[in-house]
């Protein structure tokens, strides 16, 4: 089965995984998404995530979701930069999310990195989602 939209598919995964409460998802694994998920780990929302193989010998990525006293640590992740509609942004209008206490996870020419790593690097790029 080829998904349209494997990032999206990912935040779909993670977002359900957090209203039944599991300890951990299992994702396709790719590097894009591996990227985006250290991340998410180094920005505290997601407590780890390795690369392990499942049947028929594909690799997959099990992330293991964080919560604080039994409520998701991520309250709202969400797809900007869209298969059908793409969304980039320069270096200086890099958008705020809730006023600085959420974080955008950029694609830029250096690498994906959170938007304030593309703010202090100058670097504009695609804007692949928000997470709060």
């Amino acid at each position: 089965m080829t998904l349209v939209d494997p990032i999206g598919d990912m935040f779909t995964r993670i977002r359900n995984g957090q209203m039944r409460n599991l300890n951990s998802v299992n994702i396709p694994a790719s590097k894009f998404r591996s990227k985006i998920l250290e991340i998410l780990k180094t920005e505290g929302y997601i407590n780890n995530f390795f690369l392990e193989s499942s049947e028929n010998n594909k690799k997959v990525i099990k992330v293991n979701l964080k919560y604080y006293e039994g409520i998701p640590v991520i309250k709202e992740i969400k797809r900007i930069s869209k298969p059908g509609r793409r969304v980039y942004s320069r270096a200086t209008s890099i958008p705020k999310i809730q006023n600085g206490l959420g974080m955008a996870i950029i694609s830029t020419s250096q690498g994906v990195m959170s938007d304030i790593e593309a703010r202090k690097n100058n670097i504009g790029g695609e804007i692949i989602c928000k997470v709060f």
